[in-house]
């Protein structure tokens, strides 16, 4: 069980990583992930010493701000079962933005005939291309 001095500081942290994020829907729900990620992973660490937790921590704060590239980030959406139903450049990048990755249209293009050419995904065409699962 956590204690309320440590409740209220993975608060404070959670609070930090969105700080310079727009007051909005996107800016609660990275808080509400930041705060699940904080709360399981320190659940996850109470058994650690206290030099360990931070230097964990310290760690798991700079490889959450590495920035992934476009395509691994629709290959998470893959993952995560997204391309089950054809979708649309619009739908994919509305999706990624609901996981807080701010893309234009058209850096999405690219990306998605690379993964179309990897065959990791099928591109149809109805009145607009869609991608799908192969």
């Amino acid at each position: 069980m956590l204690s309320e001095d440590k409740l209220k500081e993975i608060q404070k942290r959670a609070l930090a990583a969105v700080a310079d994020m727009p007051d909005g829907e996107l800016k609660t729900k990275a808080f509400e992930v930041f705060l699940q990620h904080l709360l399981s992973f320190e659940s996850s660490t109470i058994q650690l010493k206290p030099a360990r937790i931070e230097k964990v921590t310290a760690t798991a704060k700079k490889s959450s701000r590495q920035a992934g590239t476009v395509k691994s980030r629709i290959l998470l959406l893959k993952d995560e079962k997204f391309f089950e139903v054809p979708r649309t450049i619009r739908n994919v990048r509305d999706e990624l933005r609901a996981h807080g990755w701010i893309h234009p249209n058209t850096a999405l293009s690219g990306p998605l005939q690379g993964l179309v050419r990897e065959r990791h995904l099928r591109r149809l065409k109805d009145k607009v291309w869609k991608y799908v699962n192969p």
